[in-house]
This record gives C-alpha cells, structure tokens and sequence, in this order.
C-alpha cells in the first residue's frame, strides 16, 4: 500500500483530538508498551552524556589543527611532587600522543634532589636563585633526576598506554652544553660549580622517536664538551629543546594558573598576551618577582622561532586537555606580535 497522499493525511490529522498529539513531561515511546515519564536520574545522566558530547565536539577543530604538530611539555618538581595532579598529567599525555599529537617531556626535579641530599646530610646552596652543584651535589643531581625519576616517568607513561624513551646518560643523551657562570653586583664572575645551559639539542634522535609515536623524556642535564655533566635549569633545558625541534608550542607546567593581573585574585587571569604585551606587564611591575625569569624565558623561546607557550597550573586535573583542547583553556598563553598579527589577518580573510 502506498503512502497516504498529503490532502488525506491532513484532514486525518485534523480529525483528532488535540490530547492525541500531547506526551507527558520526558516520555518516552516503545512500541506495544505505555508511555513511561523518565526519571529525574536518567534525565541528568542524558545531560550529562550529551556536555561530554558537546566537549569532545570541540575538541574536533584543535585535534585536527594540532595533530602532527610537536609540543614539548615542561615538567617542574612541584608538579612531580604531586601523585594525583602527576597521573592526570601522565594521562593526558598519552591521550595528546594517542591523537597524533607529538610530545617531548623535558623534566626537573628539585625537591626530590633536596630530600636526598638532606638524607646525605648535604645542605643545599643556591646562588642567585642556581643550585650550586659541587661533585656531592651532581652525583645525586644525575642519580635522582636523570636515572630514577626519568625512569620512573617512563614506566607510568608505558602503564597508562603510551609509549615513551627514557633519554639520559645511561641510554642516549641528547643535551649538550657549557658551564654557567653568573655575574656578581661588582661585576665579578661567580662561580657555580657542575651547572651549565644548554648550546646545542640532538633534534634528530627526538625527532625520529616522536615520528614513531614515541614520547621522549629528557631530564635537565646536559653533557659539557669535556665529558662532564651539568646540572641545568629545567626550564632553560625546556625552551632550548622547543626551540631547537620546532616545536608549535611549550607548556609549562607549575604550580600556578598563569599571569594574574593581581596576584591575590586567582580571577585576574591573563588568558593570552603577546610579547609586547608581556614586556608592558613586565615594565609596570604586574608581571613581577619570580615570574619575571619565567616570562623573560618565554619571550626569548617566541624570539627563536616556538609559535606559543602555555603557563598553567599542572595541579588542576586535566589541565594539559583544558588548555589544548578547549576555546578558552585555562592558564596564560603568550604569543608573538607577528603571529598574532598573521592569525588576525587570516581570520578577516576569511
């Protein structure tokens, strides 16, 4: 039997009673039974099924705009320090590889090296906010940060599902560098003992692991031309690598949410700044104390070629996804004048 022609159908329709087309309050219809409200619960589980929806919808546009791109993610001891915010972190991690994002993790770890020399019974001293690193201090430098921490991150990456190489002295090093000397306030050399910065990055070895969805994870030590080994900053180690590979974008991770126009307000976040924007903040004393190095360190990785770095709070869960992976993220992103200007152009276009 063919389908009703229209003239039919409407003057059927019309024929019945308004009740007939009214259901009750969330019904749902299943044929040869009643209709049956649907409970509150089930109601607030759709709800919430259909925002997780919404989210990974997106997520669609920047997974697609990130995937083969290189992000190199910095590691901070306050966020090791961390089991829960570390796991979420670990996790998030896998999930960005998973997406064909490439990540390279670039790690330090001070607390962990300060409670073992305080087991050793070895004070620490630090100069102009360096560990100085005698030949006590970098034993314990090189034991803890780039052999059982670096390795211990590995095998967490591997447990949640990824794939990750441990890159330090006992596999393959890929840091090199010169000692650091700092100058005093009479212009004198300070000396800092095993602590260096970072001159040259084996970008091919990082580069063919992260081809093969591989995760490197390199700790804050670096090789001297003379054999020994230096304790380096974890984020001058950080921004050398992301400059070094190219990579789209540098996250740090730490223990605040970003740049705050008031320190005291956590509502004050800055949630992007371009460089000229930083140095004003910088300038007008807003961007102050140890924020300063931090920013200055970003503006000159921007000045070397990193399209964007992110300041975020590594303790928040999922902080790495939020900020990836969500129009409004959830710390501080800087970028350069020139970038922001090409974004703008391309947006008018369009």
């Amino acid at each position: 039997m063919g389908a009703p022609s229209g003239r039919w159908y409407t003057r059927s329709l019309s024929a019945m009673p308004p009740a007939a087309f009214r259901l009750p309050d969330r019904a749902s219809a299943i044929p040869g039974k009643p209709l049956v409200a649907t409970p509150p619960s089930a109601v607030k589980a759709q709800q919430k099924a259909i925002q997780k929806a919404d989210t990974l919808i997106e997520a669609l546009g920047w997974i697609r705009k990130f995937r083969d791109t290189t992000t190199v993610i910095k590691l901070g001891g306050s966020v090791v320090e961390h089991p829960d915010s570390l796991r979420h972190l670990l996790v998030d991690i896998v999930f960005m590889s998973t997406l064909g994002m490439r990540i390279v993790v670039v790690h330090g770890g001070g607390k962990a090296i300060s409670r073992a020399m305080d087991d050793a019974g070895l004070a620490p001293r630090f100069v102009q906010g360096r560990r100085y690193t005698d030949d006590a201090t970098l034993a314990i430098v090189e034991k803890v940060l780039a052999t059982e921490l670096n390795h211990d991150l590995v095998a967490r990456l591997e447990e949640y599902g990824g794939r990750a190489m441990s890159l330090n002295f006992l596999s393959t090093n890929v840091l090199f560098g010169d000692r650091l000397s700092l100058a005093g306030p009479g212009g004198e050399v300070i000396d800092l003992g095993h602590v260096g910065t970072v001159t040259r990055v084996d970008r091919l070895t990082i580069d063919n692991l992260t081809y093969a969805g591989q995760v490197p994870v390199i700790p804050s030590m670096a090789l001297g031309v003379d054999g020994g080994k230096l304790n380096v900053n974890a984020d001058t180690a950080a921004t050398a690598v992301a400059a070094a590979i190219g990579a789209e974008k540098l996250v740090v991770l730490s223990d605040i949410p970003g740049v705050l126009r008031d320190i005291n307000d956590p509502e004050s976040l800055i949630h992007s700044l371009t460089a000229s924007e930083a140095r004003r903040l910088i300038a007008d004393g807003t961007i102050a104390a140890g924020m300063i190095p931090k920013i200055e360190g970003c503006l000159e990785t921007l000045e070397q070629g990193v399209k964007k770095i992110h300041i975020i709070d590594g303790r928040l869960r999922h902080s790495l996804l939020l900020e990836i992976y969500t129009t409004s993220g959830v710390g501080t992103e800087l970028v350069r004048d020139d970038a922001l200007a090409s974004s703008i152009r391309a947006g008018s276009a369009s």
